[in-house]
């Protein structure tokens, strides 16, 4: 079974806890366990992970290397400062889709370049839970063409 890492970047525990806020009301269990459902439901397994920790999502990135066939990441903040996270990127061989829950390019400007960007294989924004879902389901998309 294939098996997909998917990170979230600092503050992104804190969704649904501002229901009027820029990311909707669903908590961020409740995306976790959406997450993991659709992955089940798509046929491949999904290791669901939040840091607010910069090097912890390096070391992560770095650990996606060895045990997992694609990667899905929401840096949140760090998209737009973390060259570390671009570099870590950009040494995984697998399919890599960003994904922001808000449409960054309406936001500050500063959200409008994503290092991330550089290393994915395509990005998702502005479509809150249903973006990770319809992230999930190209991920699998990819990894079937990849086996093909």
């Amino acid at each position: 079974m294939k098996t997909v890492m998917f990170l979230n970047g600092p503050n992104a525990n804190l969704y649904g806890l501002d229901p009027n806020g820029t990311y909707g009301t669903d908590s961020f269990p409740q995306i976790e366990a959406a997450c993991i459902a659709r992955a089940e439901a798509l046929g491949f397994k999904l290791d669901f992970r939040q840091s607010n920790h910069e090097g912890v999502l390096v070391d992560w990135i770095q650990e996606a290397r060895q045990t997992c066939d694609g990667l899905m990441i929401n840096g949140a903040g760090l998209s737009y400062t973390s060259v570390a996270i671009l570099d870590a990127l950009l040494a995984f061989d697998g399919p890599i889709i960003e994904c922001h829950m808000s449409n960054i390019w309406k936001r500050e400007p500063f959200r409008h370049h994503s290092y991330i960007s550089k290393a994915a294989t395509g990005v998702i924004a502005g479509l809150g839970l249903q973006g990770y879902l319809l992230g999930l389901t190209a991920m699998q998309s990819m990894l079937a063409d990849d086996a093909a």
